[in-house]
């Protein structure tokens, strides 16, 4: 009975450092293994929870932004728009404006 106790006392903390390790490290790596550094031609702009099973969210592909729901049954589109201008862009055309 001593000995099941001291493995135990032993290993659960190390199989718990473990975990703990490897989860830090795939949070580190994360977004290091993607298919190349080049640009990307879909981005999440907003993301919104509406229950813990679904999920709004806006995404810029192609110079269009698409509302997609995301649940348990899969990805819906819901709508689609032109791409709003970067603020940077608008603060120029603006500058631009002014003069």
């Amino acid at each position: 009975m001593f000995w099941y106790i001291l493995k135990l006392l032993v290993l659960l903390p190390l199989i718990g450092g473990l975990a703990w390790a490897s989860l830090k490290f795939a949070k580190r790596m994360e977004g290091k293994f993607s298919g190349g550094s080049g640009p990307k031609s879909v981005r999440i702009i907003e993301s919104q929870m509406l229950s813990p099973t679904m999920r709004l969210a806006v995404i810029e592909f192609h110079g269009r932004e698409i509302l997609v729901s995301a649940g348990k049954n899969g990805i819906v589109r819901l709508a689609e728009a032109p791409a709003r201008p970067k603020p940077e862009v608008v603060d120029v055309v603006e500058a631009e404006a002014a003069q």
